[in-house]
């Protein structure tokens, strides 16, 4: 046999092996694609002087200890857009979002309004009439989606120094009563509803509960109001990814 022909065969022989080989080795090691980057989720945060914080230090209001804490949990947030103003009632926060005409959709929306109504004495039917506008306009704000909106009940402002000399007991039937507004317009949505009321009494017999103006919340409270919402927000959020 011709010696220049098996070389030739050989050659050849190898070099299918060899390709054979390459293929395989290339079929088992897939180049690795890289993870898509995680979204950064929006928060509006709409109230009155307990959303603004009244009192303490910007990051010690709630809705930035909320997003903090969401971050930390490995939620990406922005900066809370706060709409809120002490002394706000429903018919004021709705004057104040008519003239932004945000246009904007965000993942989480609060909506926590109404002390200023019950303090300047107006019936709990107005208050409903006025919440269920502000309700519906803040589930606008959430894309529709009724599941990324909560409302949280109102503080008892009734058993702070302030209301020295004034009828707690009344203070706290009122509250009371917007407070039950509030939950049975958020059932009859299947809104989340947060009841803060509870920790807010516990002023009554903690100052450190309580800013330096003896009436709004300190960071410390509103650290317990957060730890009460978180379980249930991060769930929420997660499940809308």
């Amino acid at each position: 046999m011709n010696i220049l022909f098996v070389k030739l065969t050989i050659a050849f022989s190898i070099l299918q092996i060899s390709c054979k080989t390459d293929n395989v080795n290339y079929m088992v090691s897939p180049i690795p694609t890289p993870d898509e980057p995680q979204a950064v989720l929006t928060y509006l945060a709409l109230g009155d002087s307990y959303t603004i914080g009244e009192g303490v230090k910007e990051t010690e209001r709630w809705p930035v200890q909320l997003s903090g804490l969401l971050n930390t949990a490995g939620i990406k947030m922005q900066s809370p857009l706060i709409i809120a103003r002490t002394g706000w009632t429903t018919d004021e926060l709705m004057a104040e979002l008519d003239r932004r005409q945000i246009a904007d959709t965000f993942n989480l929306v609060s909506l926590l309004i109404g002390v200023n109504n019950q303090y300047r004495g107006r019936p709990s039917a107005q208050f409903r009439t006025e919440l269920i506008q502000l309700i519906n306009r803040a589930i606008q704000y959430a894309g529709g989606d009724s599941t990324k909106l909560f409302l949280v009940s109102i503080p008892d402002w009734g058993v702070t120094p302030f209301a020295s000399g004034r009828d707690r007991a009344r203070i706290a039937r009122e509250i009371d009563e917007y407070n039950e507004v509030i939950r049975q317009e958020a059932e009859a949505r299947k809104l989340l509803f947060f009841n803060i009321t509870e920790i807010s009494r516990l002023a009554a017999s903690d100052n450190s509960l309580l800013a330096d103006d003896r009436l709004h919340p300190s960071g410390k409270m509103y650290r317990m109001w957060v730890e009460l919402m978180f379980p249930e927000i991060i769930k929420r959020l997660q499940n809308n990814e």
